[in-house]
């Protein structure tokens, strides 16, 4: 059974563009972030002083939809932070605007600790393919006793759940729908039924389902060969895909999906899929009947205010289930 969490932001300006903390209940963990330009309170404050290891995000000038991050570790934040901050040719750097730092309120992550930490963090970063990093790879430090080992993995899990409530993705791991359950795993999230997006015109057939949030067109779905539609828009994001190689031309004038790939709206996946702009509430139809996605998300919303309707006339709270 999942169960919620419980997270606590606090704004030390009392600006959300400003200083924020993060800290989880049960988790010795505590997170800072903020924008470069408040750098100099940033290094003021406690933590800074402390180990811990950190993250320097910036735009990528390669590649407007990804960011770049560099990931570091240090036994005193705040003098490195200070050393990033000169210019590249005095050993700093230049492309980072936000900075977010992660280290323990009982102070007990030693300099082994936040190198397995760094080590482990970049391997995520790299698998989950959500960023580029400034730093390449990291050599695996394993000068860890195994017990220090489980709880720098559960340190990690709780870096994953945090850092994308600040704005912060790029260790947000990528759900497949196709992805076959693995035996002992939780079991997985519950997916929509399947769509499907049509132009015959093109000779173009896609498949889409929504998945924790976000809509996906499905591995071996058909796109148009090229963008079509005017400049701007979901151009880039096309163009991107055809250089990472999930957008593939299938020797007949149309481009295959080579894996699910995430979108984060039906509109987005149609234009994808159409190389132009496209209403994706109405462009995607339940599979097998002709009804839109829209008229099926909106059945999904009537059918739950009935529930909770009938729910409450019995007496029952929507989710109790009952006895």
């Amino acid at each position: 059974m999942s169960y919620g969490r419980s997270l606590r932001l606090f704004l030390v300006d009392d600006s959300p563009n400003g200083l924020i903390t993060a800290e989880i209940m049960n988790w010795t963990g505590h997170v800072l972030t903020g924008p470069r330009s408040k750098l100099s309170e940033l290094i003021q404050r406690p933590e800074c002083a402390r180990t811990g290891v950190y993250f320097l995000v910036g735009p990528d000038p390669d590649n407007s939809l990804r960011p770049l991050v560099y990931i570091g570790e240090t036994d005193d934040v705040g003098t490195r932070l200070k050393q990033h901050n000169r210019p590249e040719d005095q050993g700093g750097k230049d492309f980072w605007e936000k900075v977010c730092l992660v280290t323990s309120k009982d102070q007990n992550l030693t300099k082994a600790h936040v190198k397995h930490l760094e080590s482990l963090l970049i391997q995520n970063a790299m698998e989950v393919g959500r960023c580029r990093l400034a730093n390449g790879t990291a050599k695996a430090y394993a000068n860890l006793p195994e017990a220090d080992r489980a709880d720098m993995a559960f340190f990690l899990d709780q870096i994953r759940v945090v850092l994308p409530v600040l704005g912060f993705d790029f260790l947000r791991a990528v759900p497949k729908p196709s992805t076959p359950e693995k035996s002992g795993d939780q079991p997985k999230a519950e997916a929509s039924p399947f769509f499907s997006l049509e132009l015959p015109k093109h000779g173009l057939k896609a498949r889409g389902q929504e998945y924790e949030g976000e809509f996906y067109v499905l591995s071996g779905s058909l796109a148009r060969e090229s963008w079509k539609g005017p400049s701007g828009g979901y151009e880039a994001l096309f163009h991107q895909l055809c250089e990472d190689g999930v957008l593939v031309d299938d020797g007949a004038g149309r481009r295959r999906f080579t894996q699910d790939q995430a979108f984060s709206s039906p509109s987005a996946a149609a234009a994808i899929v159409s190389g132009r702009t496209a209403n994706g509430r109405v462009a995607w139809k339940l599979e097998g009947s002709c009804e839109t996605y829209a008229e099926w998300q909106d059945r999904q919303v009537q059918a739950a205010e009935e529930a909770a309707a009938s729910a409450s006339d019995q007496g029952v709270s929507p989710g109790d289930g009952g006895s």
